[in-house]
């Protein structure tokens, strides 16, 4: 558990590929004005992180609402609530859809101005021109991002990720850089205009929160960023995925 700035913990947890590569996973930790607290996204905390966030939420009866972002992100999600069965749980549709004994609220979090449910402290976007589910599901590219200009953090599922490798992989140029998830092809939506929705998406994000200095990422990285390096970063990785964003036009228009 680490604090990145003013009212905001990232907390890092374990998430074992074939029960050995450890990817690792997130949920993040952010305390309001009115004192309460919100988390975004579901892991099941050790005793120790456990002991902490009850120190800082008044035994957990300060947690106020669970915000799930990412729909392919439900392994956690019972021990959460199970954990602070008073905190309002938010979800995607496919959560409810996956787990649907759990008491979810009736707005999903990937709809236009649930920000405003949530109260300012928080924004949130969903990729444009995407599907946040598809028939694969192996495609796990969109989500729902969310920023927290107090602290300046942004808080992504896998549709911002960085790699990085072990040596000697670690030499490879795609080791270390953050970039958009490699199913965005997948994700995109069949339909005219799809490609481009997604790039004006992209660069209104780097520019509405080019002032974020933290970028916290599933499954297992976290980045500073310099004065305007959100921006940048956006950039960078919409000029990788030129090639995918091409051939959408070319197949669709």
């Amino acid at each position: 558990m680490k604090k990145l700035g003013e009212n905001f913990w990232m907390i890092r947890g374990d998430l074992r590929i074939a029960g050995m590569l450890n990817v690792g996973t997130q949920c993040s930790l952010v305390r309001l004005e009115s004192g309460k607290f919100i988390f975004l996204d579901s892991y099941t905390l050790d005793d120790e992180t456990l002991a902490e966030v009850n120190r800082l939420t008044n035994g957990g009866q300060d947690v106020s609402a669970i915000v799930n972002l990412h729909p392919y992100h439900t392994l956690h999600c019972e021990w959460m609530h199970s954990a602070f069965p008073q905190a309002k749980l938010y979800g995607t549709r496919r959560h409810e859809t996956e787990l649907p004994d759990l008491p979810w609220q009736n707005t999903y979090c990937e709809t236009e101005g649930f920000s405003d449910i949530i109260g300012p402290e928080l924004r949130f976007s969903t990729p444009d021109g995407t599907r946040l589910v598809c028939q694969d599901d192996t495609v796990h590219f969109a989500s729902v991002l969310a920023y927290h200009p107090q602290s300046g953090t942004i808080h992504v599922d896998d549709t911002l990720s960085r790699l990085k490798l072990p040596f000697p992989l670690s030499l490879l140029p795609m080791s270390g850089r953050i970039a958009f998830h490699p199913s965005l092809e997948k994700s995109l939506q069949p339909e005219a205009g799809a490609a481009d929705r997604f790039r004006e998406w992209a660069i209104r994000l780097g520019t509405d929160w080019a002032e974020a200095r933290h970028l916290t990422m599933a499954h297992n990285t976290e980045v500073d960023l310099k004065p305007d390096g959100f921006a940048e970063v956006i950039g960078e990785a919409l000029g990788r995925v030129k090639p995918v964003l091409d051939k959408h036009r070319e197949q669709y228009g």
